[in-house]
């Protein structure tokens, strides 16, 4: 690996990788960290080119992160994980999944998208606009060009075909906003297409891990009980 991740751990029981969206880093996860710690060794990472992480010198795409991911956990030693990805987080944990289907004990996806299409033509063509002013300056401004690989990564990916999920056969949980800006449509089909995956819907926007915290653990906390042998939940 080119470059060494940024990540913030607390909790040392069962691993729980936290992968936040596009433009942020793990410190989005605070309510989720703090909430998970007491059951499970809860990572949360900065992607390349986020937060504290260094850009490097690998593409800067969807199938990339998720290589960065699977040589962050064979450097900590961890053989596999319950992992949750919020937007560009659950895009890499699908891609994650399907490549590495071993190393994921359980998967939930909070605001996901297989293409471009699945997110509100009114979330997404001012990205589309922001992401062409913000190659025309590349050349010239830093900035500019870090601006662009950013709007690029919605403007560009992820391309997961709806085939694909088929190969995630870790226990998934799809979960929403009512007002997410992903299309609902979109989210239902990639619940539809994940082998047994539960989907839920909940009161607000795309940013429910955040915003309505105490409804979004809840919900992740109770699909994960669902996981657990009698004896463990006793």
């Amino acid at each position: 690996m080119d470059i060494t991740l940024y990540y913030q751990e607390k909790g040392n029981q069962e691993p729980f990788i936290l992968l936040h969206g596009n433009g942020q880093d793990g410190s989005y996860f605070k309510n989720q960290i703090d909430y998970f710690s007491d059951r499970y060794r809860v990572i949360a990472l900065d992607t390349r080119g986020h937060g504290r992480s260094p850009r490097g010198t690998k593409p800067f795409t969807i199938e990339q992160f998720s290589c960065d991911l699977y040589e962050f956990m064979e450097g900590l030693e961890i053989p596999y994980a319950v992992i949750l990805g919020f937007s560009d987080g659950a895009n890499i944990a699908m891609k994650f999944a399907m490549k590495y289907p071993g190393k994921v004990k359980a998967l939930i996806l909070n605001g996901g998208n297989l293409n471009p299409q699945g997110v509100k033509r009114t979330t997404q063509i001012p990205i589309e606009i922001g992401y062409k002013i913000a190659r025309r300056f590349a050349l010239k401004s830093s900035d500019a060009k870090k601006n662009a690989e950013m709007l690029g990564l919605m403007v560009n990916e992820p391309n997961i075909g709806l085939s694909e999920l088929s190969k995630i056969t870790a226990p998934t949980l799809i979960i929403c906003g009512r007002n997410d800006m992903i299309k609902e449509s979109h989210t239902k089909e990639i619940a539809k297409n994940i082998p047994n995956a539960k989907l839920s819907i909940i009161k607000g926007d795309h940013f429910i891990a955040n915003k309505r915290y105490v409804t979004f653990n809840k919900e992740v906390e109770d699909f994960l009980q669902t996981l657990l042998s009698p004896r463990q939940k006793a």
